[in-house]
């Protein structure tokens, strides 16, 4: 551990992520799936605050419903705290503040930023100065889009989606987000996905799931129209089944303007494409009148990093 002065509290802020294109491969030994993503952090934000204390605690707040949020050590940012400490060799303990703004089990990584968020604060707290290497290990330990939250920007994921590389995106991409009152299960999107995949007796192509080169290139190109045409989310047709309300919700959007509407992740969170800030702004507005939540982000994003 390093001999840096103590630090009487930290405050870390990490992005939320949507997932632009999102393949999954068929169901492995253990449980998990292959995947191949390109996410993109996304101007929706998580803030973390630790400060010093006798034991490990966490309170959480925020904009968004946080009664589903544990506030024991199921919470994946308190998991991350204890990581860093036994990493260190650390002693004593940590409280942690988090004030959530990204939509709770809505499929935009809210837990993984908070996780991420914790990894950096008690480093920092501590004068630890582990590195971002070191960082990433302790992420992927604790969930697929973890070392994501740490990154930030736009990344290409693999195998579980934590074996990450950075992907260029220029300039900027504008998305009006809206989220569901009720989240859905991450686990139980990917269960009702291999049912559907087994009643329609769908054959995968025996290749590892690859992210479109088509969008790769929209990306480099900072061009939302050709992102928009190459989009792809397979985690969408099982997100429905569960929560068919959201094809309406879907279609509102295209009408409304959007390049292309999607649900995020696991959902039930949807997200729409907009060709610009002022494209977005108005479609924000259509959706705000519909009667709906509708939050203009924007991407990509630095990563968790102190405030």
């Amino acid at each position: 551990m390093s001999s840096s002065v103590a630090i009487d509290r930290v405050r870390v802020r990490a992005p939320g992520k949507l997932n632009l294109f999102f393949e999954v491969g068929d169901v492995q030994d253990d449980g998990y799936h292959d995947v191949a993503s390109a996410y993109q952090a996304v101007s929706l934000y998580e803030d973390v605050w630790a400060e010093p204390a006798s034991d490990f605690s966490v309170s959480v707040s925020g904009t968004v419903d946080v009664s589903g949020v544990p506030a024991d050590d199921r919470n994946l940012a308190l998991r991350a705290a204890r990581l860093v400490a036994a990493q260190i060799g650390y002693e004593g303990g940590v409280h942690l503040e988090i004030v959530k703004q990204v939509p709770v089990a809505g499929g935009m990584g809210g837990g993984s930023a908070d996780a991420a968020a914790a990894l950096v604060a008690c480093d920092a707290l501590w004068g630890a100065e582990l590195g971002m290497a070191e960082l990433q290990h302790l992420a992927a330990r604790l969930g697929a889009d973890v070392p994501f939250s740490l990154m930030g920007g736009t990344a290409i994921g693999t195998g579980r989606g934590d074996e990450l590389s950075p992907a260029l995106a220029k300039g900027r991409f504008d998305w009006v987000v809206v989220p569901s009152g009720a989240g859905l299960s991450t686990p139980d999107v990917y269960r009702h996905l291999d049912a559907l995949r087994a009643e329609s007796g769908l054959v995968r192509a025996p290749r590892p799931p690859a992210v479109d080169v088509a969008v790769l290139q929209a990306l480099r190109a900072g061009d939302p129209t050709a992102l928009a045409e190459h989009t792809r989310n397979d985690l969408q047709v099982a997100a429905l089944s569960l929560r068919p309300e959201l094809r309406e919700t879907l279609e509102v959007g295209e009408r409304a303007g959007a390049l292309a509407g999607m649900v995020s992740g696991s959902g039930p969170t949807l997200a729409f494409l907009a060709e610009d800030p002022e494209s977005a702004l108005e479609l924000q507005v259509v959706l705000s009148a519909a009667g709906y939540e509708a939050l203009h982000v924007h991407g990509p994003v630095h990563g968790a990093r102190v405030r």
